[in-house]
């Protein structure tokens, strides 16, 4: 008598997680229930891909359960790989060797040889051991047509495939292994609309066939086109659970922030000058395109997106430090090509990276030598360093920006977080007035830095606008994107979507922007109408 498997495909209860002692997962819980498509969103550090780390058996657990169909599995050791097996997972990197065939992606570790036998799709080696490649691409075909009736050539180059291609092979690679759930990761990061709408479908015809599907998405026109049931991460810890079809996107978006965002007062209004740094059709295949927008002198503009939108490339393509850039880029009026990060110094451009560890500062090196190392043709004079100059600079550079520092000779790595973004603001701002570097880039600048340090840093970057320079800035923070800036670009699929007033604006407004919610342009499937609002668990 064949065992009636229980209603919930995947469980998991209070599963808790920590790197280095700081908490990713608080207790999240989430349930599956069968033939059924589960959304699971939550804004970036919410907690998502760590749970889905463990689900795959990248990372162990520390404490919680996890029950697939209905079997307990371990948190630890490799009895919780061996019961995770039947769930197959489609991640946002494709991870298939570009160098590889088609046949070679899908059936690497599972080659037909001569002499081989098996089913539909040939898994048995014989003794011989030698490839059979006629069948290897036979089997590829087949397989590929009988999961999305395309034609797809086995001996095509994964990097001859476009984005969508690379995901039908990689979706196939996975049902091939008949798992009885799938887990997609952020499956359309790197999708156009058409693209997007045909994976959505693809995902639809799944369901059909039985299987269970849990769904990551940033992207809640998605979750609302596709999904059952949807559960919201914050903070590592699940905050609601309710049913996608008839649950208001702007429901999901108050539980992903956590409060019912009230208007903002309205901070003064900045009075810009004339644009600085102009935009125009910027691209780079994969990233970002057709990007448009003027920056002017005097005033704070934020980037923000979430993860494959393409914002933060689009900071870093502004210092010259993304490849195959295409469009017209003008500092006051004069065409600028950004060739290298050289290129956009000698234009007056400064960058500040999220990384300051491995891209911001030296630590090793101390503050003054971090502060002055690319402008020592300041404080020098026929190859020597003038030490008074340059000690009286870095001195003011301290006391400006209330750097923590034993001293000026102390190394950067013992300074703490926001001391070293510091550190990485005042190399650039020793350079001179805001003629001498009139536009600013910063990357994250405030991430993992404590509130008194981010309070310092925003009154820097208002000072920077005050004398007349133009601050470009990305962050995931929308709270302190809308406090520090005049106005921000929300970006999805790499392209703007809006520009909101930041003072007009609350982090609702770009979160439902950002994630499609009121993207006029987002792709949609054929569901079941939407019922009046009903919610249910949502805390």
């Amino acid at each position: 008598m064949t065992k009636e498997l229980p209603a919930s495909a995947l469980v998991l209860r209070d599963i808790v997680k920590q790197f280095n002692g700081v908490p990713a997962l608080r207790g999240a819980s989430l349930e599956v229930k069968r033939g059924t498509v589960h959304g699971l969103i939550g804004q970036n550090g919410a907690g998502k891909s760590t749970l889905i780390k463990i689900l795959a058996g990248l990372h162990a657990a520390d404490s919680g359960a996890i029950a697939v169909d209905g079997v307990d599995v371990s948190l630890t050791g490799s009895a919780s790989r061996d019961a995770l097996a039947q769930i197959g997972f489609i991640h946002q990197e494709r991870l298939l060797p570009a160098t590889f065939t088609v046949a070679e992606a899908l059936l690497t570790g599972n080659e037909p040889t001569l002499g081989s036998h098996g089913g539909r799709f040939a898994r048995h080696r014989s003794a011989i051991g030698i490839l059979d490649t006629r069948r290897m691409q036979h089997d590829a075909r087949a397989a590929i047509a009988a999961h999305f009736n395309v034609d797809l050539a086995p001996n095509r180059l994964i990097a001859e495939l476009s984005v969508a291609e690379q995901q039908i092979v990689q979706i196939t690679r996975a049902l091939m292994r008949e798992p009885r759930i799938l887990v997609f990761d952020e499956p359309t990061a790197a999708l156009v609309s058409r693209e997007v709408e045909h994976l959505l479908q693809t995902i639809d015809r799944l369901r059909q066939r039985g299987l269970t599907i849990l769904y990551v998405s940033h992207h809640l026109n998605e979750i609302a086109a596709i999904c059952d049931r949807v559960t919201v991460l914050r903070d590592g810890k699940d905050v609601a659970h309710v049913d996608a079809r008839t649950t208001s996107t702007e429901t999901l978006v108050t539980a992903m922030i956590g409060v019912e965002m009230a208007k903002r007062t309205a901070r003064p209004a900045r009075t810009a000058g004339a644009p600085l740094l102009s935009v125009r059709g910027l691209g780079a295949d994969n990233r970002f395109e057709q990007v448009s927008f003027d920056l002017r002198r005097g005033e704070i503009v934020g980037v923000t997106g979430l993860l494959g939108s393409g914002g933060k490339q689009l900071v870093r393509s502004l210092f010259g430090l993304e490849r195959n850039v295409r469009g017209d880029i003008a500092i006051d009026g004069k065409p600028l090509r950004l060739r290298k990060p050289a290129d956009a110094v000698r234009a007056g451009i400064a960058f500040v990276p999220e990384d300051r560890r491995a891209h911001g500062v030296a630590p090793s090196l101390s503050v003054r030598e971090n502060i002055t190392l690319s402008n020592l043709a300041r404080f020098s004079r026929f190859g020597l360093v003038a030490k008074r100059s340059e000690r009286d600079a870095v001195r003011q550079m301290i006391d400006a920006l209330n750097i923590r520092t034993p001293g000026a000779d102390a190394p950067v790595r013992h300074l703490s977080g926001g001391n070293q973004q510091k550190v990485a603001l005042a190399k650039w701002l020793i350079r001179g007035s805001s003629h001498t570097t009139p536009v600013y880039l910063l990357d994250e600048p405030t991430v993992g830095v404590d509130i008194g340090a981010k309070t310092e840093i925003y009154r820097l970057l208002d000072r920077l606008a005050d004398e007349g320079a133009a601050v470009l800035l990305f962050s995931s923070d929308l709270i302190e994107l809308l406090e520090v800036t005049d106005r921000v670009l929300v970006m999805t699929r790499g392209r703007i979507v809006k520009e909101l007033i930041s003072r007009d604006a609350d982090s609702q407004d770009v979160l439902a922007w950002a994630t499609g919610a009121r993207n006029v342009e987002a792709p949609d499937i054929a569901r079941p109408s939407h019922l009046p609002l009903h919610q249910e668990n949502v805390a």
